[in-house]
C-alpha cells in the first residue's frame, strides 16, 4: 500500500458531505477520484487523485449510495473538489508530496 493510502487510517473525513458523513475517522480511507483520461479498465487513479473520505462518503463518491438532501451531481462535485484541495494540502503538510519550489 502506499504511503498516500496508508495516511488516511485514522484521519478525518474531508468530504463531509451533508446528511450522508459518518464522521468516523475508523473508517476513512484514500478514495480514488474516477476522473476522465486517468483511469479505466486495467488502469488504476493516480493516489494523487484521492480525497480522505468516510466509509459513507466513498459509497456516494463511489456510486454504491445515492445522494440525499436533494443535492445534485453539481453541488458533489464541488464538495469533491473542495475534499481534494484540503486532502493535498495534508499531503503536503504530513510531508507525502512536495511542492516545487
Amino acid at each position: 500500500m502506499s504511503d498516500i493510502r496508508e495516511s488516511a487510517k485514522g484521519k478525518e473525513c474531508q468530504l463531509r458531505l451533508p446528511g450522508v458523513c459518518n464522521f468516523s475517522p475508523e473508517t476513512v480511507v484514500a478514495a480514488h477520484l474516477r476522473v476522465a483520461g486517468t483511469c479505466g479498465i486495467g488502469m488504476k487513479p493516480s493516489d494523487l487523485l484521492t480525497v480522505r473520505a468516510c466509509s459513507a462518503c466513498h459509497d456516494v463518491l463511489d456510486g454504491r449510495r445515492k445522494m440525499t438532501n436533494g443535492m445534485e451531481r453539481g453541488d458533489l462535485l464541488v464538495y469533491i473538489h473542495e475534499a481534494h484541495c484540503r486532502t493535498l494540502l495534508a499531503y503536503e503538510k504530513e510531508g507525502l508530496i512536495e511542492v516545487a519550489k
